[in-house]
């Protein structure tokens, strides 16, 4: 990982990255926020005290009354899990739990299906059709592989992981989860790691530095190479959707980049 790229932010919930960055007026924003998903032109993330928000225009509004550790928004809908592990869904205005399997972290952003990771590492999807089910959304049901990764995040283009090693996995996984990839290894390491709609591919290492895959392409969809996104602070998740990278760094502030459109733009996110 060795190549770099220039983001700029274009908001800073929390105001923070650079000296040089001129400081923007606040918004309401959650105090420590802890992890951060975008995805079908929305913003989730969760805080250190378990709550769940929404991004409304330039305001987070809490999303929900369940207490949730890990949320995720995607073609499936809004997902998210709890202290216990136990995954809820978003229907209608709040969670609801979906008894049957206990996940640590689950992604909503492949073609409608849901990937979790259980706590022993083994990975878990739920078909688009029964995540997409109300009426089957107390039955969750699911094929598990043997691959065992801490931390997985999915597109239409495939899926992205992590495991207890650092190391990066890559696959392609249909909607009806009964014909799983083979998950291919990737050069690099990270702690965790996010892919937007689009294929647009972000990870974080355990110093707290920021990576985008490079090469990606339809005859190339695990990408070629890494391009460090240099920062002024340590990154702690980045999450990516519709041109826009969202940072939550180390402190819990929330930044909000896109890329340069052009060579001349002064300095970097």
């Amino acid at each position: 990982m060795q190549r770099n790229t220039k983001y700029t932010v274009v908001s800073l919930f929390a105001t923070y990255i650079k000296a040089i960055v001129v400081e923007l007026p606040r918004v309401t924003t959650p105090k420590q926020s802890a992890q951060i998903d975008a995805g079908q032109g929305m913003v989730v993330l969760t805080d250190k005290n378990s709550s769940a928000f929404f991004l409304s225009r330039s305001s987070w509004s809490k999303l929900g009354s369940v207490s949730l550790k890990h949320v995720s928004v995607g073609p499936a809908g809004i997902w998210g899990v709890d202290q216990q592990n136990e995954v809820y869904k978003f229907v209608a205005s709040d969670f609801v739990p979906t008894h049957g399997l206990e996940l640590k972290h689950v992604d909503a952003g492949g073609q409608g299906q849901v990937i979790g990771v259980a706590k022993s590492d083994r990975i878990h999807c739920l078909t688009a059709n029964k995540a997409s089910s109300i009426k089957e959304i107390m039955h969750w049901s699911t094929s598990s592989v043997t691959d065992l990764l801490i931390y997985i995040s999915c597109a239409p283009t495939g899926c992205w992981g992590v495991n207890a090693q650092q190391s990066i996995f890559f696959t392609q996984i249909s909607n009806s989860c009964v014909k799983p990839g083979i998950w291919n290894k990737v050069d690099g390491e990270a702690v965790n790691v996010e892919v937007g709609s689009d294929g647009n591919v972000f990870v974080v290492n355990r110093l707290g530095l920021l990576y985008e895959r490079t090469g990606i392409s339809d005859h190339v969809p695990q990408g070629t190479d890494w391009k460090k996104i240099e920062m002024s602070v340590k990154i702690k998740h980045a999450s990516y959707d519709l041109g826009y990278l969202w940072l939550v760094t180390e402190e819990g502030f929330i930044v909000k980049c896109t890329k340069f459109v052009t060579s001349s733009c002064p300095d970097s996110c």
